[in-house]
């Protein structure tokens, strides 16, 4: 007998070819327990989600955002502002000639120091030399009328006494002596005149000081009047500084400014506002002010570059680090924690100023509030706040 292979014809010929496969594998007892380890493991993994959700809800103290707050008080502060002048001399000349003429010589040059007489520039004296010289002429002419008259004068006084010349002779004997007289005093003055004129071919330093403008040559023809040098004169010394116009808002003390050397800080001495533009700079935009420099020493000379500190009077006002500044639509704010409920609320506030590292906070906010100093950009209002640390 021929026999059939195992797992051919007889699986073949069976009816378990048409059942449906589901069937078998409801009815294997092996499939029936993956089914219910399956069922454990999905229960089981429900019940983490079920978990996470509730540990991650916002009333979570586990999970409030951390922050950094800042209690703000009130602080005496003192503002100050620092600008850059220029050591100049409180008095200053422009000098020249009182007459036209040539410049014959030139003797200083700019940055030299002079003495009150000393002869600066001289222009050419031969004009004047020559009027001078036609005044002295003059001047003696007229005393030898003087003279010719006076004795005229005498001789006749002495004939009207003894009865022998006329009145007429000798009151026109003496109207010649008062034309002699006033002849020699006109005379005179032509002379001192051109003495004058002679003196002023040489242009001299009224006052020591430095020369720090010069604006002449040798051969050069200048008229009256023209400015040819500039003289700073020794003695009390100026700071002047360019201010802006917004400076001027705040409440400084300008009996007291503070001045360094730039080139040396170690260099200080003190100064007051001497003097304020009534007019702005319309090229610069600002106000030039003079500081009265008190007991200069001699390392400020003129042209010295130094910064000047002004302080304004003190205030008690509320600062708080650039960080804590937000905003509420176009306006600044900050975020206050609620010390009962531990929540964060966006505030307005009014800004005074802006320094470096801080804001000054004029209106919005009351010594003892606490704010967000860091950490609140991603903060939500009424959101739950723990500080650094654990204290909120």
């Amino acid at each position: 007998m021929v026999g059939r292979p195992i797992g051919t014809a007889g699986w073949a010929g069976k009816a378990f070819s048409r059942k449906p496969l589901a069937r078998i594998m409801r009815c294997s007892p092996g499939v029936r327990v993956f089914k219910a380890l399956g069922s454990a493991v999905a229960v089981t993994l429900l019940a983490t989600a079920v978990g996470s959700c509730s540990r991650g809800s916002p009333g979570s103290a586990n999970h409030a955002a951390l922050v950094r707050t800042e209690i703000v008080q009130l602080q005496k502060r003192q503002a100050s502002v620092t600008l850059t002048g220029e050591v100049q001399a409180r008095f200053r000349a422009d000098l020249s000639f009182r007459i036209t003429g040539r410049v014959l010589e030139r003797f200083v040059d700019v940055g030299a120091h002079v003495n009150a007489g000393d002869v600066l520039a001289r222009l050419d004296p031969t004009e004047q030399q020559a009027d001078l010289d036609a005044a002295t002429a003059a001047q003696a002419a007229a005393e030898s009328q003087l003279h010719v008259a006076l004795a005229n004068f005498d001789r006749q006084n002495a004939l009207l006494a003894d009865r022998y010349t006329t009145q007429v002779a000798f009151d026109q004997a003496q109207e010649t002596l008062r034309s002699a007289e006033s002849t020699l005093e006109s005379a005179k003055a032509q002379l001192g005149a051109a003495k004058d004129a002679l003196s002023y071919t040489e242009l001299r330093a009224g006052a020591a000081g430095v020369i720090t403008k010069r604006a002449i040559e040798v051969g050069q023809v200048v008229q009256s009047a023209q400015p040819v040098f500039s003289l700073a004169q020794d003695g009390d010394r100026d700071a002047v500084f360019d201010v802006y116009e917004s400076v001027f808002f705040g409440d400084f003390n300008g009996s007291q400014i503070s001045l360094a050397l730039v080139s040396d800080p170690n260099v200080t001495t003190t100064g007051y506002v001497r003097e304020v533009s009534p007019a702005i700079d319309p090229k610069s935009s600002t106000i030039q002010v003079k500081v009265a420099i008190q007991n200069p020493p001699p390392e400020m000379a003129l042209g010295s570059a130094v910064a000047g500190t002004a302080k304004a009077n003190p205030l008690a006002e509320i600062t708080m680090p650039w960080t804590a500044l937000m905003s509420f639509g176009t306006k600044p704010a900050v975020w206050i924690v609620d010390p009962a409920t531990k929540t964060a609320a966006l505030k307005t506030v009014e800004i005074a100023s802006y320094e470096a590292g801080a804001v000054v906070v004029k209106a919005g906010l009351q010594p003892g509030d606490r704010v967000v100093v860091d950490g609140g950009k991603l903060l939500s209002s009424g959101e739950l706040v723990t500080e650094d640390g654990g204290n909120s």
